[in-house]
Parts: structure tokens; sequence; C-alpha cells
């Protein structure tokens, strides 16, 4: 189980200090998707981040399968099972993605067989893409698959994907919303996606609206959809005379 106990985060500029995370308290159970979701701006990220070890908080502590992780670097925690997922990923000049997938897995050798699993799960060929270096060759969107499908082959306890359909065609994202799905129903790993998909936020077991550096509602598909569909229309002039006609 994931814990977070009164977590802050603060920044300092020439005009004073910003609040970027206000005291966040919220536990996270074993093998559930959770669905971060909210305006720009809002923390979503840096809450991700914070749990991940990129970012240290100002103020609070971190728990994770009842340990302490709050001090811990990005590697310590990925030894224990956290995985990331970048909105932007790395590219790795050098590295093909055969590289990358032997990396996650940890292991010396990995099949051709089982490299094609993770790589048609996010909707890519590995004839294609094994042999291929990580690099400008790649679009956006296809770096974006190969590090899922690097999270996917490291099998991690807990995997947090930031905005994982960004630059990704629509078949691939029907591909990777399946695989989300039956990582889900096999209870192999608890997630929490960072997205504002509706079809995403339709799989969560629990929905986490975060605004202005804080959770502000919580709850299931079923109780958070309408106060988001209400609260998108309600900023936009044009969408609030359509329902008024």
């Amino acid at each position: 189980m994931l814990e977070l106990q009164h977590i802050s985060y603060h920044v300092s500029g020439p005009e004073g200090q910003t609040d970027i995370l206000k005291d966040v308290s919220l536990t996270v159970p074993d093998h559930k998707l959770v669905v971060f979701t909210g305006p720009n701006g809002g923390g979503k990220t840096t809450l991700a981040k914070v749990i991940m070890g990129l970012v240290q908080p100002t103020e609070g502590r971190i728990l994770f399968n009842g340990q302490d992780i709050t001090g811990l670097s990005v590697t310590e925690r990925a030894r224990l099972g956290i995985s990331y997922g970048f909105q932007q990923p790395p590219r790795f000049k050098g590295l093909t993605v055969h590289d990358l997938l032997l990396l996650a897995a940890g292991e010396q050798k990995l099949s051709k067989d089982r490299c094609c699993q993770f790589l048609t799960k996010v909707g890519l060929c590995a004839n294609d893409y094994l042999d291929r270096e990580v690099d400008v060759s790649l679009s956006g969107g296809e770096v974006k698959r190969i590090e899922i499908a690097t999270i996917l082959a490291r099998n991690s306890q807990l995997m947090i994907f930031d905005e994982p359909e960004a630059g990704i065609d629509l078949w691939s994202f029907a591909r990777l919303t399946e695989t989300f799905e039956q990582i889900h129903r096999q209870h192999s790993a608890t997630m929490i996606i960072i997205s504002h998909q509706e079809r995403i936020i339709q799989l969560a077991d629990e929905v986490i609206v975060v605004a202005g550096g804080a959770p502000v509602h919580r709850g299931s598909v079923e109780e958070i959809m309408p106060l988001i569909l209400g609260n998108t229309a309600g900023s936009c002039p044009m969408l609030g005379k359509e329902e008024n006609r």
C-alpha cells in the first residue's frame, strides 16, 4: 500500500514562496487502479514525481508497504518495485529498444517472443523496433510506447503513468487501454495514471481530482464523472448556451 502523509512542496522565487502541493494525505491500496485528473497546473505531475522520488517534498512522509521511503533515491525506490512513465520520455542514443527491455526486465537474455509480447501490448511490432536506437529517429509517440513497454517488462508493484495517451494514435491507445485493463484484471500491480481521457478514467477503481495543489474530490467513476463534466461545461459559455436551449 502507498500512503502519503501531509505532503507539501514549496518553491521560492523572486516574488516569494509558491505552494505547489498543499498538505496532501491519501492512501492507494494494493492492486487498485487510481486515476489522478484535474486542470493543468493543479499539481498532478508533481505529486506523481514526489511518489517516485524525482521531487523531494518540503514536508511530509511517504510510506510504501509500511516502509518510509521519503529519503530514498529514485534508484532505491525502483528496486522496491516502483516505476514511472514520463509525459515526455527521455531518449537514449546508442541504446536499442532490446537493450532497454533487457535492462528493465533485469535479465541477461530476453527472448524475442517475450519482447514481442511487451511491444505488442503498446501497439508496436518487435521486428520493426527491437534493433532500433531510442534516439531522434523515433517519434514522440513511439518513444512513449517503448517506455511503457519497459515498465511492463519490469513487472513493478506500483506503476505510475503520466498522461500515457499523449502523442499516441487511436489504434495504439486502444491497445494501451486494453493492457491497463488486463493488468488490473490480473491484480498484478497497483497503477496510478494521470489522465484527462474519459476512456482511461472509466477504468479506475477510484478517481482523484487534483487542483490547486491538493485533492479536491475523490470517489468512484460514477461519483466523479458528473463533477468533471459539469466543470467542463461550466467553463465554456458556448457549452452553457447549448445546454440551455
